[in-house]
């Protein structure tokens, strides 16, 4: 899977159903293994206000689908 097929896809909690934000990057290690995903800030009121990235492990996921990231937190 690419960068470009991550970016995007919406972070689903696999215990709660909340959507925890969309995936915007990723960190890797010396050795090109994914570390963690990063979703973009949430906003708030009406769009205008951006809260702060997340960061998820990326031990986290439990299924990678066509158009979401099952994620247990």
């Amino acid at each position: 899977m690419l960068l470009s097929e991550l970016q995007g896809k919406d972070i689903i909690s696999l215990y709660t159903g909340d959507n925890l934000g969309r995936i915007v990057d990723v960190e890797v290690d010396n050795e090109g293994k994914i570390i963690s995903l990063i979703a973009e800030p949430k906003r708030m009121f009406l769009r205008f206000i951006k809260g702060k990235e997340t960061t998820f492990k990326f031990s986290d996921v439990e299924k990678f689908g066509n158009d979401v990231i099952l994620i247990k937190m």
